[in-house]
């Protein structure tokens, strides 16, 4: 019995030394992350003409509660109500630097539906974190507002609007309504967020329908030989399609996607988990993996993965094939949307190894 118990210490000092390094893995790239990315509660988008939007709040925020900064926290939050947060509740998706540094800047008023989640989602972990219940309170408040203004049915699917307007066709047909075409993007659904989003919602079972059929789609849409999603999908009269859409390509949203569902414990469990993750774990297997490919003619970018990229296929691998992944550095070489990534994939196996 004492050799057992002297076992089983050891192996419990071993999975402490082990979170105690991957916790100082992800804190210093976040101190790295606010150094080069973050200006007064801003997160700048430096490779797109140093705007902030309501995605990149919402990861800063994400990342500064797990990395336990209260003060970059509230700093990145105080700026998301300030200058973002509109009377519903939900954000303005961007905001374009300007000489007043304020609400005028703000250029599309209209919102991006992942930004209200990510937002909301970290507002939640930051209650759970620092035992404030303003957080969750305003947590609730934007999960209202997404319930009521951005989740829609279409021909027997729950789908989610990306913003509040622009995404539907017909500006007369009404959002409660069946009839229709519905523009989407399946990256906007953080799988692990919209589960905890069902435990604060009085409408639970709207969460879990969008979950469920959130599933379902990514295993129907898929579009090329490699039966890839795209960044950007159409549905119309029950059937998936990528014409005139935004982006027909599997690129840098859709990458977010095998991410997100490996995120989710509901789905790990899910009976059809390696049918929806075969097509991603093939198109990683290739010698030479391109950043982006088009879904039209199959055509791929001339150039290869990002650190970010990379970042979200170590992510998936750990936690499907228990590999260890190798996280790349920030620094002044990876821009916002790579250094995001790297967080957001650490975050992820954090969570599920946790």
């Amino acid at each position: 019995m004492r050799v057992k118990a002297a076992a089983v210490f050891c192996l419990a000092l071993l999975l402490v030394s082990c979170t105690d390094s991957d916790n100082k893995q992800f804190e210093q790239r976040f101190s790295a992350y606010k150094a080069l990315f973050v200006i007064d509660g801003r997160i700048v988008d430096t490779g797109n003409d140093e705007v902030s939007h309501s995605e990149g709040q919402g990861y800063g925020m994400l990342f500064a509660a797990h990395a336990n900064d209260r003060a970059a926290f509230d700093s990145m939050w105080q700026w998301t109500q300030t200058v973002l947060q509109r009377s519903d509740g939900l954000f303005s998706w961007r905001y374009t630097p300007c000489t007043t540094k304020d609400t005028a800047c703000v250029d599309d008023p209209n919102n991006a539906s992942d930004g209200d989640i990510l937002i909301a989602w970290a507002l939640l972990r930051a209650a759970k974190r620092w035992n404030t219940s303003s957080y969750e309170d305003e947590a609730r408040r934007i999960i209202q507002a997404i319930e009521e203004k951005l989740i829609v049915t279409r021909d027997g699917y729950t789908l989610l609007l990306p913003g509040e307007s622009g995404f539907y066709d017909g500006d007369g047909v009404s959002l409660s309504s069946n009839e229709g075409g519905v523009q989407f993007n399946l990256s906007y659904w953080v799988f692990p967020a919209l589960s905890a989003f069902s435990d604060y919602s009085e409408n639970p079972s709207i969460w879990q329908e969008l979950f469920a059929s959130g599933i379902s789609v990514v295993q129907k849409a898929r579009f090329s030989s490699h039966q890839l999603p795209s960044d950007w999908t159409r549905l119309y009269k029950g059937s998936f399609s990528i014409d005139n859409v935004i982006a027909s390509e599997f690129g840098f949203n859709a990458v977010r996607i095998p991410l997100h569902l490996a995120w989710s414990d509901t789905f790990l469990a899910g009976a059809e988990r390696n049918d929806v993750l075969s097509p991603f774990a093939k198109w990683w297997s290739q010698d030479y993996v391109p950043a982006t490919l088009s879904l039209d003619d199959e055509k791929p970018a001339e150039y290869a993965m990002t650190l970010g990229m990379h970042a979200v296929e170590q992510a998936v691998n750990n936690i499907v094939n228990d590999t260890t992944p190798k996280w790349p550095d920030i620094n002044r070489d990876v821009d916002y949307y790579s250094a995001s990534l790297v967080l957001l994939s650490m975050l992820a196996v954090s969570d599920i190894s946790g």
